[in-house]
């Protein structure tokens, strides 16, 4: 008996190793039954001193009855080893009594401890005051095993001494201290070897300024105190409920910002829609729905100026709704409206055509041709702009139309058909007159007879823009600015007015296109006025008219004022890419002559290399890996 129950002290049975099993297995058994294991603990430990106990008593009765002097008295033998039992169960029963005591003294210093611990301070304010106990020896159950304390290794499982420094595991476990340290060497190799996070710095900050001088938003200096406010509550729209009484301005850069953020959409459209306003602009419609555009009408009956950008669900649903309605729109402005029928235009300009003052149609497709501009000069008395682009039906016919709208004064085409010069020419016979501002673009057939009608017939332009012709010629442009009666204009495009000959790129017998000849012409007529001049891609203006522009020594023509200053102070934007000849010399005579000119464009113009930027001054386009100059630091150019 005694060989038995030592050799279950030594070596527990199978399947008593299989009960106690890994300590994560059982712990998470425990947990999931409510079990507390620190109490457990605490009763096994009192049943093992009570069974050692009783077995090292049961040893000595044991050894008393195998004693010969024992065995001489023949009544107290059989009493012993008879019934030994209620004396054994007696004092194991005291001494479990007496580890349970201990047990429980432990356990409630413990939560006495924890009772006065800050994190149970804090928990404390959302339970009930009878409820203290229990919080307290959940903490306990849920705490980590204090300093001198036995616990199993996270990692590798071994049994372990608690101490003040021992390391949390992955999982929330302890480790023991050579895991520690293997734990400690792959941190630090893993430190090393992380690649360190780019800030953004000066090259993200580099970029967003290229980006803003690109889009046409920067400016010099720093941002104003109205610039920052509208950036902050782009950036906080979810928290604005209304704009107020805000001016119309500030109220169209908030637009601006929301569109390019796309951040405008149906909850956000409610901002805009104030029912004493008169004007509505949407810089950015592509989140917005049928019912969106239906409730500007509804919520804005005095409207009077619409501009809508990016209309793609602007159908005819939309346009039922504003004809059954009482709103005279005086100028609308559509841009990808291109889902309204052929039919709803004639409708509306037939009962609503009278108020309008002002049309302007993008990206139409097929849906507005000929029989819509027909309409024009009898539903429209009152229009005086037209503006119709990247339309696909539209052709001489309807272009012949608009010649009869007399009370136009603004006037752009860009079509994808093409049309005569003949065409044109009659336009301006009968138009051109009273044009303040006129754009062809894309007029790839229209040649001098078009330039020849201008210098003819238009006597009030201010704005000229005629792009992408093959067969006008320098001699041409020559006679259009020669002896024009016409006052100096303010903005003008010639982009890629220029000779296209893939076999001979460089060569020009013909002077087709704007060359030196024209653009001395050009200059010599409005240069004092010009505000923007856009020659991209004309690239047959040789360099010598250039320095004969832009230098003032050499300028005899009255451009140049008698204290030595130039004439050319309006000119704010210069637009010269992919003029092959224009060299550092060349830019620098540039800012010389113009005192205000705020950006110089080079693009392409690869013999500028090292030029010196005034202060204040915006150059892009560079061909080297700066890319653009944002506001130089030199007083002065100096060659």
């Amino acid at each position: 008996m005694t060989i038995s129950l030592i050799r279950f002290r030594s070596r527990p049975s199978r399947q008593q190793r299989r009960i106690m099993g890994p300590q994560s297995a059982l712990t998470d058994f425990l947990a999931s039954h409510n079990i507390s294991a620190h109490q457990i603990r605490l009763d096994a430990d009192a049943r093992r001193r009570a069974a050692q106990e009783g077995q090292g008593e049961q040893n000595n009765e044991n050894n008393e009855s195998n004693d010969p002097a024992s065995a001489a008295t023949p009544t107290t033998t059989p009493a012993v080893s008879g019934n030994p039992a209620p004396a054994a169960r007696g004092r194991r029963a005291t001494a479990a009594s007496r580890n349970e005591e201990e047990a429980r003294n432990k356990e409630k210093n413990a939560i006495e401890k924890i009772k006065a611990s800050k994190k149970f301070q804090k928990r404390k304010r959302h339970v009930d005051s009878d409820d203290e106990d229990d919080l307290a020896r959940a903490l306990l159950q849920s705490s980590a095993p204090l300093p001198g304390q036995q616990e199993n290794c996270e990692n590798c499982g071994k049994r372990f001494t608690v101490t003040a420094y021992s390391r949390n595991g992955p999982k929330g476990g302890l480790l023991c201290s050579p895991c520690s340290k293997e734990l400690d060497k792959n941190d630090a190799a893993a430190r090393k070897k992380k690649p360190k996070r780019a800030t953004g710095g000066a090259v993200g900050v580099r970029r967003q300024l290229q980006s803003s001088i690109l889009d046409g938003t920067y400016t010099l200096g720093a941002k104003s105190l109205m610039t920052l406010c509208i950036e902050t509550l782009a950036k906080n729209i979810d928290l604005a409920e209304d704009l107020g009484d805000l001016p119309s301005p500030i109220i169209d850069k908030i637009a601006r910002k929301l569109s390019k953020l796309r951040l405008l959409d149906s909850r956000t459209l409610s901002l805009f829609l104030q029912p004493t306003a008169e004007e509505v602009q949407i810089y950015d419609g592509a989140k917005l729905n049928s019912d969106d555009y239906i409730r500007i009408f509804q919520v804005v009956p005095g409207l009077k100026k619409l501009k809508v950008r990016n209309a793609i669900h602007f159908k005819d649903t939309v346009m039922d709704y504003l004809i059954s309605r009482n709103i005279e729109l005086e100028d609308l402005y559509l841009h990808g409206a291109n889902l309204i029928s052929e039919a709803r235009w004639t409708e509306y300009l037939q009962k609503k055509g009278r108020f309008l003052r002002s049309l302007r149609v993008y990206f139409t497709d097929k849906h507005f041709g000929d029989s819509v501009l027909a309409l024009l000069p009898r539903t429209c008395p009152s229009l005086n702009r037209l503006k119709v682009c990247h339309n696909q039906e539209v052709t001489g016919a309807g272009v012949a139309a608009i010649a009869k709208i007399p009370t136009l004064r603004h006037l752009s085409l860009d079509l994808r058909n093409d049309v005569h010069s003949d065409v044109y020419v009659d336009l301006l016979g009968k138009i051109g007159t009273h044009l303040q501002t006129l754009s062809l673009t894309r007029v790839r057939d229209a040649d001098n007879t078009v330039l020849d009608a201008l210098h003819a017939h238009c006597r009030s332009l201010v704005k000229l823009r005629i792009t992408e012709s093959e067969l006008m010629t320098d001699a041409g442009f020559a006679r259009l600015f020669r002896g024009w009666a016409n006052p100096g204009l303010e903005f003008v495009d010639l982009q890629k007015c220029r000779q296209l000959d893939s076999a001979h790129p460089r060569e020009n017998p013909d002077g087709i296109g704007l060359c030196s000849d024209g653009f001395r012409a050009l200059m010599a007529h409005s240069g004092r006025t010009l505000r923007e001049l856009n020659v991209h891609g004309c690239r047959h203006i040789e360099r010598v008219a250039f320095e004969d522009v832009f230098n003032v020594n050499n300028n005899n023509n009255n451009n140049v004022a008698d204290s030595g200053e130039t004439v050319y102070e309006a000119l704010a934007k210069l637009e010269i890419s992919f003029c092959e000849e224009i060299t550092d010399y060349v830019v620098g005579s540039v800012f010389r002559c113009c005192p205000n000119l705020r950006e110089l464009n080079v693009f392409g113009c690869m013999k500028v290399r090292d030029v010196r930027v005034p202060r204040g001054k915006i150059l892009v386009g560079v061909p080297n890996a700066r890319g653009m100059v944002i506001e130089g630091d030199d007083d002065e150019v100096r060659q």
